[in-house]
């Protein structure tokens, strides 16, 4: 009976930890909103001043000493920080789909985007990834670093028939390209180093994939018959509401590999998968591919399936930018 009690205590104290927890978070969100919010209407301020020729240089500086002497318990309003607040109203001012997004982010992943963005494309994309993903600091900085934006308009991701009715938007979920410089693998490693170094950096690794990514287990067990089969790395996706198996390769893709991903999703969707969830998907992550190979593997597979390639540096952004420039002028033509 003292347990029985303990327990129904144990779980009310567990709720209002909950509570407290979740009020915690929209107290911060409400005050975050705000600061913002003053920074916006200070860099307003700001710029309507230099606008109207009154204020200079000079009168910034004197505000920021006046500030720092008054009121010295107030940091952050250095001249520097003015002059970035007037950059960031000037930025937004006049995008109404953007501007109120900006108040739901910190102040420092703000400055990140709005100072290393260079159109108003690229900051809406880095801005609702933020939102979505929750971004850290460094999260950010890493993407950016990383090209996500570009890579995302070259995603030349290639389905099977059978994703593209599952996953209509598989290519805002999924990628054909990985980048995985966090994993400090040598040129040369083999498929174990691989696996042991992704479990490893787990965390980094999912942030590459999307939040909605859990990780089950690597060398994922499945018995069919008498015989034991392991699928290299399992996790589930929580928008999807089904398994995704990583097949993993480190040469280039060849046909026959998707034979082993197509019985290992068979598996998981006969004996693994629960009745509410939909058709496991199978990723095969190959060190190299040639698309051509890829879309003729997949143009007649009945599976779920596609293939991705990964690299383990980070991609020179100039080198992803003119190849962008070069995409959208070819399609001008």
């Amino acid at each position: 009976m003292k347990k029985a009690l303990s327990f129904a205590k144990d779980n009310e104290f567990q709720s209002i930890v909950l509570m407290i927890k979740q009020s915690q978070i929209k107290a911060y969100s409400s005050v975050n909103y705000e600061l913002i919010d003053l920074y916006y209407n200070l860099g307003k301020y700001i710029s309507v001043k230099v606008e109207q020729a009154n204020w200079g240089k000079g009168v910034v500086k004197e505000l920021a000493d006046y500030i720092a002497k008054k009121t010295p318990e107030l940091t952050g309003f250095s001249d520097k920080n003015l002059w970035r607040m007037k950059q960031f109203y000037e930025t937004y001012k006049d995008d109404e789909k953007l501007s109120p997004l900006v108040r739901e982010l910190s102040w420092t992943n703000n400055l990140i985007i709005f100072s290393r963005t260079k159109s108003r494309e690229e900051r809406a994309f880095y801005l609702k990834k933020t939102l979505e993903e929750k971004y850290t600091k460094r999260e950010l900085e890493r993407q950016i670093d990383s090209g996500l934006y570009e890579s995302s308009k070259q995603n030349g991701l290639i389905v099977s028939p059978v994703v593209q009715k599952l996953v209509p938007n598989a290519q805002e979920v999924f990628r054909d390209s990985y980048t995985l410089e966090f994993l400090g693998l040598p040129p040369k490693h083999d498929e174990k180093d691989l696996r042991k170094a992704l479990v490893r950096n787990m965390k980094q690794f999912i942030l590459e994939l999307g939040k909605d990514f859990i990780f089950i287990d690597e060398e994922y067990r499945v018995q069919v018959g008498n015989s034991d089969f392991f699928i290299d790395l399992l996790f589930y996706h929580r928008e999807l509401q089904c398994l995704v198996a990583f097949e993993l390769k480190t040469g280039k893709f060849e046909p026959e590999h998707l034979g082993q991903l197509n019985f290992y999703l068979e598996a998981l969707d006969r004996d693994v998968k629960k009745e509410k969830e939909n058709p496991s998907i199978g990723i095969l992550l190959c060190r190299d591919k040639d698309d051509d190979v890829v879309e003729y593997a997949l143009s007649r597979s009945l599976s779920p399936a596609m293939v991705a390639e990964y690299k383990l540096h980070l991609p020179d952004k100039n080198v992803l930018q003119s190849r962008i420039k070069a995409l959208l002028e070819s399609t001008e033509e």
